[in-house]
């Protein structure tokens, strides 16, 4: 099965909770407290503690959590967007490829 396949299977739900565990088995795997990681990187205890067991917490808090954890380059690469491979010289001469938008279309 495709990765993208896979992706539509999970909500955005289940995604909040699969990260929220994947912070705290990273926590742990560090010998980290909830008050430790809450106090390296500035994130209040009530909101580590809130995000472990309901998935919440806003963006920002998020990456500061990754970024003590190790995961903050891992986060910024699976968001980049992939590069064409070309397998052919013909392949490069038949590429269009679009100009690079500014901004989105208006409605």
């Amino acid at each position: 099965m495709h990765n993208n396949t896979i992706m539509l299977l999970i909500t955005p739900k289940k995604a909040q909770k699969m990260l929220a565990n994947q912070v705290r088995q990273r926590r742990l795997h560090l010998d980290l407290t909830q008050a430790a990681l809450a106090s390296r990187s500035g994130v209040a205890l009530s909101t580590l503690r809130k995000f472990e067991q309901q998935g919440t917490i806003s963006l920002g808090s998020f990456l500061k959590l990754q970024w003590v954890l190790g995961g903050l380059a891992d986060l910024i690469k699976a968001t980049d967007i992939p590069e064409p491979t070309y397998t052919s010289i013909e392949e490069v001469l038949q590429a269009k490829t679009p100009p690079t938008r500014q901004r989105g279309k208006k409605k």
